[in-house]
């Protein structure tokens, strides 16, 4: 398992961009597709204090980053 985690679903852009930052930068993340897993999407609310919104990027510092930018996330990348 890698140190990333990554709760989304394939059409939100937010999701899309975060994957393209993880690619440009050769950052390796498991990626959990919550579209059709109710199981997945109960923990990315639950993650995220009982609100709905992806992608929900739990860090292997345990920290979490919901709907980053890019900035904010190659801030956090280092």
């Amino acid at each position: 398992m890698s140190k990333i985690l990554m709760y989304g679903t394939p059409t939100c852009g937010d999701c899309v961009l975060a994957k393209q930052v993880f690619a440009e930068n050769d950052v390796d993340y498991d990626y959990i597709d919550i579209s059709d897993d109710e199981e997945a999407t109960q923990k990315a609310i639950e993650l995220n204090n009982g609100i709905r919104r992806i992608p929900v990027i739990v860090f292997e510092d345990q920290s979490i980053l919901v709907e980053p930018n890019r900035e904010e996330l190659l801030s956090k990348l280092g």
